[in-house]
């Protein structure tokens, strides 16, 4: 082939004698790119508002309580309202984020179970590491983006609802309770977002298809759930007879995807846990001849000896997987 044929006949960039800057935060690049796609996916803002349905319901109910059944029953020491004396504030944030579990890993197999998958099936992983971008930066950029997303999903609806309490309900101790809440929340969000972005990855670096990444990563979900189903239920068995359920149960409750991020949020927020709403108060009954203690039922802070390793072992680990599969391209002269 003559060199006028040559598609990149033309050499002179080989005399470039200027300026040579070292490529910087390249890793953020891939971030935004990730950030960038999910946002544009209409279904990721209708899961994203879907995730915080428990809080609409606590701000529907608590400014119903406030506003319009005034002192409900029979008032409270004060005159303040029997209702809402009787909340436990940073426990509202645990039932909220408990119960948004399952939606964020929908939102989760959105915008990170193809992230890597799909790259792997149109071959970009040629186009981003055949440019000045090293594995780290490629890796690191995905997971980052997709920990950024998953931890705003998490932490918008409590920041709304930490607002309307913070504003709405200072003499019922929602301060003063817990004055490190706002941080400590922040910690949560941040924890399950990690959670979920090395899992997803992780899963995603090990298939050519988005969609068999995402049934893999459900199925991981809904195995370990109903693990803890099953832990559940043997606590609440326990719970009705004549013995205290085994400390053992009790931990093993929180050996699942969602197990771990909820146990880190008591640990972090520093709760056993409460009934949902007043008047649900645990106490003592009676069913089948036996003395029931009610407060079985609510399963405690696990042990953090064993749920803080784990939990950064499962995060460091997506991160392993998907670093294992990603491969350098080789560029030979």
């Amino acid at each position: 082939m003559s060199q006028s044929s040559s598609p990149i006949a033309d050499l002179s960039y080989r005399h470039y004698d200027g300026p040579l800057n070292a490529p910087v935060a390249r890793w953020w690049s891939i971030a935004k790119m990730t950030i960038q796609v999910a946002i544009k996916k209409k279904a990721f803002w209708g899961w994203s508002i879907v995730s915080s349905w428990w809080y609409l319901i606590l701000l529907a109910v608590f400014w119903f309580m406030d506003n319009v059944a005034g002192t409900f029953g029979a008032p409270a020491e004060g005159g303040k309202n029997p209702f809402l004396s009787q909340i436990i504030w940073k426990d509202q944030f645990v039932h909220g984020f408990s119960y948004s579990q399952m939606i964020l890993m929908v939102v989760a197999l959105l915008v990170g179970a193809g992230s890597i998958a799909n790259d792997n099936r149109s071959n970009a992983l040629l186009v981003y590491l055949s440019k000045p971008a090293s594995r780290f930066d490629y890796i690191f950029g995905k997971w980052l983006g997709v920990f950024l997303l998953i931890s705003g999903v998490a932490i918008t609806p409590m920041m709304i609802f930490y607002l309307y309490g913070y504003m709405s309900f200072q003499d019922y101790g929602f301060w003063s309770s817990a004055p490190w809440l706002f941080l400590k929340l922040i910690l949560v969000a941040l924890c399950s977002g990690a959670v979920h972005a090395s899992l997803s990855l992780g899963i995603s670096s090990l298939f050519n298809q988005g969609r068999i990444a995402g049934a893999t990563y459900a199925g991981l979900y809904f195995l370990t759930y109903i693990f803890t189903g099953i832990m559940g239920g043997f606590n609440a068995i326990q719970s009705f007879g004549s013995d205290k359920p085994p400390t053992i149960i009790k931990q093993l409750f929180y050996c699942s995807v969602d197990g771990l991020q909820i146990g880190m949020a008591k640990l972090i927020i520093g709760t056993n846990g409460s009934p949902v709403f007043p008047g649900m108060t645990p106490g003592r009954g009676r069913r089948g001849g036996n003395q029931v203690d009610m407060s079985e039922f609510i399963i405690g802070i696990p042990h953090w000896q064993w749920i803080v390793p784990v939990t950064i072992s499962v995060v460091a680990a997506g991160f392993l997987i998907a670093w294992s599969r990603v491969k350098a391209v080789e560029v030979v002269g």
